[in-house]
């Protein structure tokens, strides 16, 4: 267990696996989760690089700093370069789950020298047009206001948040008004764009975002999608096995 502090804000994190120059695996959990989503995940993954999980400002072990300007995408890219370059890698293949996954185009887009692959897990790219964006921004001030108003209550019973660690619900609230609310169309505008290797994870279950898988699978040059069948959002810890296959073959593949 370790901790990274960046612009006065601690991060925690943690490192598994042998360095064997290959690029790191940095994993990021979805929105009120923390790296303890990765657990069943991460002895299979570090058998023959480094993996990373870490825990999101706001989230889990990790700083709630005060201030609702802490809490932007930018912030949250710029956590995810202060890792891989803190473990002296010149690239890292960045993965994640749900704003996870998003936070991981967002970084190939700040970033694309940094990234050697992308892992995308049952997440989606954002939207090109207002109206839906807007809805989508409307789920998430809901979000903030229920932990203002309930505290860690309104985490609810979703599989990965369970054992998040979480400390506070006030950088959850905060992390829900920034960095889960979108502006743009940046992002899924830049899916073209991407000429690593991509592989998309998607439950059979996580009917909201199957389309987004799709969509991910078609505008993203040569990705591959894999479908695990049974599994929810939490596709890494409802199908553990099958997730952990489909990565590593991946990993093989590159």
């Amino acid at each position: 267990m370790s901790t990274l502090t960046r612009d006065g804000v601690s991060l925690f994190y943690e490192v598994a696996g042998p360095d064997t120059g290959e690029p790191p695996l940095l994993l990021t959990h979805g929105y009120g989760a923390s790296a303890r989503m990765w657990e069943a995940n991460v002895p299979a993954l570090s058998t023959a690089r480094q993996v990373i999980t870490w825990d999101q400002r706001g989230h889990g072990r990790s700083d709630s700093p005060p201030s609702q300007e802490a809490y932007s995408e930018a912030e949250f890219v710029e956590d995810m370069a202060a890792l891989v370059r803190h473990e002296g890698a010149p690239d890292a293949i960045v993965g994640g789950l749900s704003i996870g996954g998003y936070l991981s185009l967002a970084f190939h887009l700040a970033y694309p020298e940094m990234v050697a692959a992308l892992i995308l897990c049952d997440t989606g790219p954002g939207y090109k047009r207002a109206e839906p964006r807007e809805d989508w921004n409307r789920m998430a001030i809901r979000r903030a206001e229920a932990f203002e108003a309930l505290g860690l209550q309104a985490l609810g019973p979703a599989t990965e948040v369970a054992g998040a660690g979480h400390r506070d619900a006030a950088g959850l609230a905060m992390a829900a008004r920034g960095v889960l609310v979108q502006h743009d169309a940046r992002v899924i505008e830049s899916l073209p764009s991407i000429s690593v290797p991509t592989l998309v994870v998607v439950g059979s279950k996580d009917t909201p975002f199957l389309t987004a898988a799709d969509y991910l699978e078609a505008k993203i040059p040569g990705a591959r999608k894999v479908v695990l069948d049974g599994a929810g959002h939490a596709a890494n810890i409802d199908r553990t096995d099958e997730f952990n296959h489909a990565v590593i073959e991946f990993l093989e593949d590159l």
